[in-house]
């Protein structure tokens, strides 16, 4: 068979393989002489991508740690609050302290009373101005020497009494008073410092710092009242001068918390020149006779029952649910829109003040003691979103003096409440007398909702920006 020669078969033209894309964690191999090495890629190509997976992993690691531990984390944050409580707690001691040791000597509760109002009403006048001195020259340079005068005017007050001084030396001596800081703005003002920029931190810096309000207001009277009844009648005074002193330069010496002064050049609009702040205020007034008519109709009530020495345990309940309240306030998150919340809850105080007074018509002590535990919850609520607003509309540089004038607002509506209470006790009943306090309440909702802090919307949102 002769050789035929077959074609051969087309060839294709060579072509490498195309190598698949590196999907994300997919290992990648190479040889390097008899060594097989494999590398792991990260997900996501790039830097960039793995710093924002960073900085998300911090962020869901702060939301892990407890709000009161993110708090106190800056250094110095606890010695200040140690100083700052020890400050406080003679606030509610004085006016129990005077009151007693005044009424023990000269016999007159009339004359006690009016000492003591004299005090209130001259911090009132120079409480704002003491704070305007706070933020323009710094808290330690002007608080120790502001709480050396007030603590010889308590001394002063003391050895006016021991000693049988003229009447017009008690009321020249209490109003020597006046110049006590308010270690609780100033408290706040250094929260606001250290944690600048985070909100949830400063809601619960609010939060705390008003349940430490109620915490030193509900022992305050009792240990007063211990004192100068269990050692001697001057007793009170003197250790709440001591405990104020102390406690201030405690406070006063944690330099590295301390805001910076804003000096004279400061150019910031006055707070009182703000209607924002001017209609917040008056809530924080008619919030005030609330306060003021509870306390005076329940001191009423008690007495009515003849059970007048178990006024001040029905009145601290009061002050342990608002307490409560405010610490469990400040482990959430804070509210987005202040204003809605500040609306709530003035309407949960509003309707929780019902209680008492459908508790009261029933005549029992017992009962109206945990309609008023129920109805202190909403109280501190509404004290903490209420500060909130006040520093969210005012400037730094001014932050104590708006501080200041919200507690002197509340103040005055608790001296107006206690008046208007201790009216309605007297010419009614004291069962009837508890319609005042919600009535009070109804009146602040109005303000908060139709009067209050419209115009300065704007104002907010820049000083928050």
């Amino acid at each position: 068979m002769p050789y035929s020669r077959s074609p051969l078969p087309r060839s294709r033209p060579f072509t490498a393989p195309r190598p698949e894309p590196v999907r994300p964690n997919t290992p990648l191999l190479a040889v390097t002489g008899s060594t097989l090495v494999l590398a792991a890629r990260e997900e996501g190509y790039g830097s960039a991508h793995h710093g924002v997976r960073q900085g998300a992993a911090r962020r869901s690691a702060r939301r892990r740690v407890h709000p009161y531990a993110r708090l106190f984390a800056p250094p110095g944050a606890r010695a200040f609050t140690a100083g700052n409580l020890l400050a406080r707690l003679p606030m509610g001691m004085f006016s129990v302290a005077a009151v007693i040791m005044i009424a023990g000597s000269r016999g007159s509760y009339a004359l006690a009373g009016a000492v003591t109002a004299t005090g209130l009403a001259a911090t009132a006048l120079a409480g704002p101005w003491t704070a305007r001195l706070v933020d323009r020259y710094g808290q330690a340079r002007v608080a120790v020497p502001a709480t050396a005068i007030a603590v010889l005017g308590s001394l002063a007050l003391l050895l006016c009494v021991r000693y049988g001084a003229p009447d017009w030396t008690l009321f020249a001596a209490y109003t020597a008073t006046a110049t006590t800081p308010n270690t609780g703005g100033m408290s706040r003002a250094r929260w606001a410092h250290l944690h600048r920029g985070d909100a949830a931190a400063l809601h619960t810096a609010n939060a705390f710092e008003q349940a430490a309000d109620e915490l030193c207001f509900m022992l305050g009277p009792v240990l007063a009242a211990f004192l100068c009844t269990a050692l001697f009648p001057e007793a009170g005074t003197l250790t709440g001068a001591v405990l104020l002193l102390t406690g201030v330069l405690v406070f006063a010496a944690q330099r590295a918390t301390e805001p910076p002064a804003a000096g004279r050049t400061a150019a910031s609009l006055a707070p009182l020149h703000s209607p924002a702040l001017t209609g917040l205020l008056a809530v924080f007034l008619a919030t005030g006779v609330v306060f003021g008519a509870t306390e005076v109709v329940t001191l009423a009530f008690a007495d009515d029952r003849g059970h007048g020495a178990w006024a001040g345990a029905v009145l601290a309940l009061q002050a342990a649910g608002s307490g409560v309240s405010g610490l469990l306030l400040g482990s959430l998150a804070p509210a987005r829109r202040p204003r809605v919340r500040l609306l709530l809850c003035v309407a949960a105080m509003a309707a929780l003040l019902t209680l008492p007074a459908l508790a009261a018509r029933t005549g029992s002590l017992p009962l109206l003691a945990g309609a008023l535990l129920l109805a202190g919850a909403a109280t501190a609520p509404t004290m903490v979103t209420g500060m909130t607003l006040v520093q969210r509309l005012t400037p730094e540089a001014r932050l104590n003096e708006s501080m200041t004038l919200a507690v002197t607002a509340l103040l005055a509506g608790i001296a107006a409440g206690a008046a208007l209470g201790g009216w309605a006790a007297e010419h009614t009943t004291a069962a009837r007398a508890y319609a005042v306090p919600p009535a009070a309440a109804s009146l602040a909702l109005l303000l908060a909702a139709f009067g209050a802090y419209r115009p300065g919307k704007r104002r907010e949102a820049g000083t928050a920006r």
